[in-house]
């Protein structure tokens, strides 16, 4: 028989680097979730990207016990990566911190496709330049079509 799924905890933690202070630890005491055993598998399970920012999606079930899920780290850190840049633009439309060339977004695009809802590299291509667009980096180049 299934377990019976509590809640869901969703969370931005860094790659091999999970502790119990805030915000891992209040967000899995008040659940009732082991944190030091969410701390060892989550570090054992992303050594080899530590460092960069992963979601993590906990499922708590009635017993106490959980799972976890790991995303690809978020489209904005990858193009910030990407297009070496700090942080992003404060007036997206008005000044502008960075750019990269399409064969970036499609790299990013091949990465996080398995998190986003479209089907085709194309569509989460222009997914990613819209999100690097807002972030107030520039796209050079002409989209790459396959016509």
């Amino acid at each position: 028989m299934a377990k019976e799924v509590e809640t869901f905890i969703k969370l931005q933690v860094k790659g091999g680097a999970a502790n119990p202070s805030p915000p891992i630890g209040p967000a899995l005491g008040s659940k009732g979730v082991n944190i030091m055993e969410f701390c060892k598998q989550f570090n054992a399970r992303t050594q080899d990207k530590a460092g960069k920012i992963l979601p993590v999606v906990i499922t708590v079930y009635k017993d106490k016990s959980f799972d976890f899920v790991v995303k690809t780290p978020p489209a904005a850190v990858q193009i910030m990566e990407a297009a070496k840049v700090k942080v992003g633009s404060a007036e997206p439309n008005r000044k502008k911190v960075g750019s990269m060339s399409w064969d970036q977004v499609k790299t990013i695009a091949q990465d996080k496709i398995v998190d986003m809802n479209c089907f085709t590299i194309d569509s989460a291509m222009r997914m990613i330049a819209g999100t690097a667009r807002s972030m107030g980096v520039t796209v050079t180049g002409e989209f790459p079509s396959n016509n």
